[in-house]
């Protein structure tokens, strides 16, 4: 076995969606997994956009040196995809002599992305074109040898889609539940069971510093803080919630979160605040009540404001929600934790599984070098 150019091994296919009958428009990213596309096609004319079916690639061969990435991704549904028109569809000439899925495990390699960004060109798009990477060369075992690799690489994906698959059952166990009791617990008023808390760091004791998301987490700070005083900033102890009161610019969503770890401090503009019944009101609880995406569509409704939108502390403790009983509550949330324990799992799966291609690839190389002994 010796290494191969691949431009011998593969063609380019060029089929348009000329009767519009594909609908669904995909985008590649520097993952190498296909994405809905988010450009926008109110006016465009579909017609001219590229299909690609099953057991193709879509190239882009731009950005390649600016990304350090080859944006390459096997298509592996069963319908069929449009893609830009500026993208390449590629194609195996005969997979007795090169599976798909064998070339696309050597171009996750990050040393092939490196590689890539080596021989782009210079252009102001430092691209990777179709006749350079052509001139790629990669080793091509026997088909049986691909095979192998190709099987124990899939076997462990497959594991880890189903262990990803059943975290959707939890979700919807999670929000069937919150469902159920919007229906048949009268709505109580929140600011019955919260109180503001205004605690600053006057003696620096916290120097934990945090911003908050958008996704209902707190986030390390884009501030610029050299020469800034931390003595008026609040201090968010563990339990307690922030947010951001301004709701105009941040995507139709608020950013809030609770800190569920050491004390920190946040921005003396955000607004903290804690449940004081927590024997009638789990946080943990007030917690997946915020990060439902209708919240936020809540919020951004009861927004007020001319230069900006906000949605201030009396909107807050004028909102309404189900509170069983403690016990119901509990319940809820430890299916929400069992959920977040298991998304933890799932990425260090996911982590665990990145970096085996290029330990496959590495096997195959090496078995390369025993060979010409």
């Amino acid at each position: 076995m010796s290494y191969k150019r691949i431009g011998d091994y593969i063609h380019l296919v060029d089929n348009r969606n000329i009767d519009l009958a594909v609908t669904n428009l995909l985008g590649i990213n520097i993952t190498k997994n296909f994405m809905p596309s988010v450009a926008n096609t109110s006016e465009t004319d579909l017609s001219k956009y590229k299909i690609i079916n099953k057991g193709q690639f879509a190239y882009s061969a731009m950005q390649v040196g600016r990304d350090e990435t080859i944006r390459l991704a096997l298509y592996a549904e069963e319908n069929p995809a449009i893609i830009s028109p500026a993208y390449l569809v590629i194609e195996v000439n005969d997979e007795n002599e090169l599976l798909p899925e064998y070339m696309m495990m050597w171009f996750q390699r990050p040393e092939s992305d490196r590689y890539g960004w080596f021989i782009s060109d210079s252009s102001v798009r430092a691209s990777l074109e179709w006749e350079r990477f052509c001139e790629i060369q990669i080793p091509i075992p026997d088909i049986n040898e691909q095979r192998k690799f190709v099987a124990l690489y899939n076997g462990l994906m497959t594991n880890q889609k189903v262990y990803e698959n059943s975290l959707a059952d939890l979700q919807l166990i999670c929000d069937t539940y919150i469902e159920n009791l919007i229906k048949t617990e009268e709505p109580k008023v929140l600011g019955e069971y919260i109180e503001q808390s205004d605690e600053r760091n006057n003696d620096l004791q916290v120097t934990f510093l945090q911003g908050v998301s958008t996704n209902k987490v707190l986030i390390e700070t884009k501030a610029n803080t050299n020469g800034l005083s931390f003595h008026n900033y609040k201090v968010v102890r563990t339990g307690e919630f922030v947010y951001v009161a301004d709701t105009s610019r941040r995507g139709d969503k608020i950013a809030l979160a609770m800190n569920s770890a050491e004390p920190c401090i946040v921005s003396a503009i955000y607004t903290v605040f804690r449940v004081v019944k927590t024997s009638e009101l789990l946080p943990e609880y007030l917690y997946l009540w915020f990060a439902r995406p209708e919240f936020d569509r809540y919020a951004r409704f009861h927004s007020w404001g001319s230069a900006r939108e906000t949605f201030d502390w009396a909107d807050m403790c004028n909102v309404k929600l189900p509170i069983p009983d403690i016990k119901v509550q509990e319940a809820i949330v430890t299916i929400y934790h069992t959920l977040e324990t298991r998304k933890r799992i799932n990425e260090q799966l996911k982590n665990t599984i990145k970096p085996l291609c290029p330990v496959l690839m590495r096997g195959v190389v090496e078995n390369m070098k025993f060979e010409t002994i």
